[in-house]
């Protein structure tokens, strides 16, 4: 086995977009494949996020599939084992500054790993450390939700409630998915909630 793994090629694949656009949908299709080819694979989440399930990556359109949290980069890298094939990793934006060379870890090791995560923020920043990965990647998805407003393709996640926190978990009725035209990322500033658009 050692010989095999020393002779594979791991890479990096990134799947990035606003929220509502698809990502651990797309996440889950792909390790749920590997998983019917039979190969090893281990899935993480970030242990903050507990919106749905402690221990499952759940989709907003409730597709799911067992992950185990983790805590850090590190913890994530601690927790993988020497004969796993593909790992993947959900929520990649909550994870600190050292999940890049964690997954350049393990792509070394021959592993195929799979991130998913949001690109920006709530103001329309890079939100690290996704950009970063999108550097390294050998494979990059940039998937795009509808404007909950207009109906054009969304590359933005709106905020809706007043918050300052970069990270503030939530979904509908905190978030919505955005266009260019009608994102605006003053309306967190704001003391009320927008109205949804009808």
């Amino acid at each position: 086995m050692d010989v095999v793994r020393a002779a594979s090629q791991g890479w990096i694949e990134v799947i990035v977009g606003s929220m509502f656009s698809g990502k651990s949908e797309e996440l889950i299709r792909r390790v749920r494949r590997a998983q019917i080819a039979r190969q090893r694979v281990q899935i993480f989440k970030p242990a903050v996020d507990v919106r749905y399930s402690d221990d499952h990556i759940v989709s907003h359109s409730e597709l799911k599939i067992e992950a185990e949290p983790a805590s850090s980069a590190a913890d994530l890298l601690a927790k993988v084992r020497p004969d796993t094939e593909v790992v993947g990793v959900d929520e990649g934006q909550f994870f600190d500054a050292a999940l890049p060379a964690a997954c350049v870890e393990l792509a070394g090791r021959g592993m195929r790993v799979i991130v998913a995560g949001l690109d920006q923020d709530y103001l329309g920043r890079p939100f690290e450390p996704m950009p970063h990965l999108l550097a390294i990647a050998e494979f990059i998805t940039k998937t795009r939700a509808i404007c909950m407003v207009c109906g054009n393709p969304a590359n933005h996640t709106q905020r809706l409630v007043h918050n300052a926190d970069r990270v503030l978990l939530g979904a509908h009725g905190t978030y919505e998915a955005r266009c260019r035209r009608c994102f605006d990322p003053t309306l967190s500033r704001q003391d009320a909630v927008v109205p949804a658009a009808n």
